[in-house]
């Protein structure tokens, strides 16, 4: 089995698996089915890492599982090759537009357990599709999800993940976008669960006009460590990106983003932009930021921008004094300061379900 990876390499400098590397995972137990979310979608519904049939709707653009050559020298993609026994495999032809898709993975066992899907997702030239994706669970388990993800030419994808496992959990994301002329990859995760998660993303812009926008949001606390790691490969002329990347940290929580932009000396005219800002609700919190530029064009505009700092004051005391009491007035700040990340969603149901999960998050501080 391929080794999990450690702290000597350097995209994993700030996230140590040593904790997860100590505990012996058994295979996924069965579960009773759990409650799911009251929203009136076409959906798959993945129970301990299996496609729960009777849970699930028609949805004609999925096809049976295939497994896929892993080709890459990612750890935990290759970690997930050797055990992947299940996912999605889903294509839209040419010029449909497949509306909205709701994928669920739910986890629960009394002893800890391990299962690693692995989805497939190609749309053909124009098509449009919408994917929202929900991770829950109970107790100690490791959830180690690989989505690939081929936008033809002219295609729209928009995938937005509520990442909301148990807080005993390990969730490690690898998610890699290609993304052809005129194609468009609009994501969003917001990182709310799991003792220690990463969403690394890996988008590929190879075509003229190929756009991607990797947004995210993070509220951790207690004890809980989340990395947010992208890497947005510019291989083509004209082509735009957009990184913005909200983390709000109490507790002794830990978050992490390493943004890193790359430029192709033939990607003239590449416009790529990253911003990651975080606010620290406690003293104990922490928060990393790499940003990386690599530029091998002359012809381009790229920036990055990064801030850390705890609620302003002095808008704490101006609603205050209005007569917002002092929770009510943290949460407004805290929901403001979230809504650049969360601005790109407009999917009514996808949004209905970010801002539910974020006023539960707060409530329970």
């Amino acid at each position: 089995m391929t080794a999990l990876p450690t702290r000597k390499l350097e995209a994993w400098r700030y996230t140590d698996l040593r904790q997860l590397a100590s505990i012996e995972f058994a295979a996924p137990p069965p579960v009773v089915a759990p409650t799911l979310p009251n929203i009136d979608l076409p959906r798959l519904v993945f129970l301990n890492g299996t496609l729960a049939k009777e849970l699930s709707s028609p949805f004609e653009y999925v096809h049976n599982f295939q497994t896929i050559a892993e080709d890459s020298t990612q750890p935990l993609a290759l970690i997930n090759a050797e055990k992947a026994h299940d996912g999605m495999t889903l294509h839209v032809p040419a010029g449909v537009d497949a509306g909205t898709l709701l994928l669920i993975s739910y986890a629960a066992g009394s002893v800890p357990f391990a299962f690693h899907l692995r989805h497939r997702i190609t749309l053909g030239e124009g098509a449009k599709l919408t994917l929202i994706e929900i991770a829950k669970g109970e107790g100690v388990y490791w959830h180690d999800p690989v989505i690939d993800i081929s936008l033809e030419q002219g295609a729209k994808f928009a995938h937005i993940r509520l990442q909301d496992e148990s807080r005993e959990a390990f969730h490690l994301a690898t998610i890699r976008a290609r993304v052809a002329e005129a194609a468009a990859y609009d994501h969003f995760t917001a990182t709310i669960g799991a003792k220690l998660s990463r969403t690394e993303i890996s988008a590929t812009l190879t075509g003229t006009g190929a756009l991607a926008h990797l947004n995210g949001a993070q509220l951790l606390t207690g004890t809980q460590h989340g990395d947010f790691t992208t890497v947005v490969a510019h291989k083509a002329p004209g082509c735009p990106s957009r990184q913005t990347v909200k983390s709000v940290l109490a507790g002794t929580a830990r978050g992490v983003f390493q943004g890193r932009i790359e430029v192709d000396r033939v990607a003239q005219q590449t416009d790529g932009f990253q911003l990651s800002q975080a606010l620290l609700l406690s003293p104990g919190a922490e928060m990393d930021i790499k940003p990386e530029l690599e530029i091998f064009a002359d012809d381009v505009k790229c920036s990055h921008g990064a801030t850390i700092g705890a609620l302003d004051a002095e808008q704490l005391f101006y609603l205050r004094s209005r007569g917002i009491p002092d929770d009510q007035a943290r949460s407004m700040l805290i929901r403001a300061f979230l809504e650049e990340a969360l601005e790109p969603v407009t999917q009514p149901e996808a949004r209905a379900l970010l801002e539910e999960a974020i006023d539960n998050w707060w409530v329970k501080q």
